[in-house]
């Protein structure tokens, strides 16, 4: 019963180790292809699924300890974010009028401040100090697509009048 229990294992690490490995094969295959992406949409809408892999990733190596692997990630990500931002506004389409792409892109940056939000909970003061750097870009990104998708939103929401006695 021994050998089953160490084979159990053996055949665990190696599933583990070999999953790490497809991860970032796929996440190096999803940034060709976000990088080699020429239509401005399809880049944002790709920018989730490549997120979604990084994430991973940076999950993966923080576990590890490795947090001087999982930062450049972390600002990689933000770059890609910017990017799809770029190419977007490249197009000179109202974000209001035609929000495809800009939609999808909000809502990735979103989700990764979430997930960033969550990475930093984890972390210690020092060790937070590169993905805090990362969270302020990505808050940036938010704010400057929030308000051009929603150009005629207030900036603050308007006074609460007083009930009715």
């Amino acid at each position: 019963m021994s050998w089953w229990f160490r084979f159990s294992g053996l055949a665990l690490s190696a599933a583990l180790l070999s999953g790490s490995f497809f991860a970032q094969d796929h996440t190096a295959e999803l940034r060709a292809r976000f990088s080699a992406e020429t239509d401005a949409v399809h880049k944002a809408k790709l920018l989730t699924k490549l997120s979604d892999s990084e994430f991973r990733e940076i999950q993966d190596l923080i576990g590890a300890g490795k947090l001087n692997e999982a930062s450049p990630i972390a600002d990689q990500l933000a770059d890609e974010a910017d990017s799809a931002a770029k190419a977007l506004d490249a197009r000179a389409k109202d974000a209001e009028k035609h929000p495809e792409g800009y939609k999808q892109l909000e809502m990735s940056v979103r989700g990764s401040l979430r997930r960033m939000n969550n990475i930093l909970i984890e972390l210690s003061g020092d060790d937070q100090k590169p993905f805090l750097a990362v969270r302020d870009r990505l808050e940036v990104l938010e704010k400057q697509l929030i308000r051009e998708l929603f150009p005629h939103r207030p900036d603050e929401p308007p006074a609460q009048s007083a009930p009715k006695s």
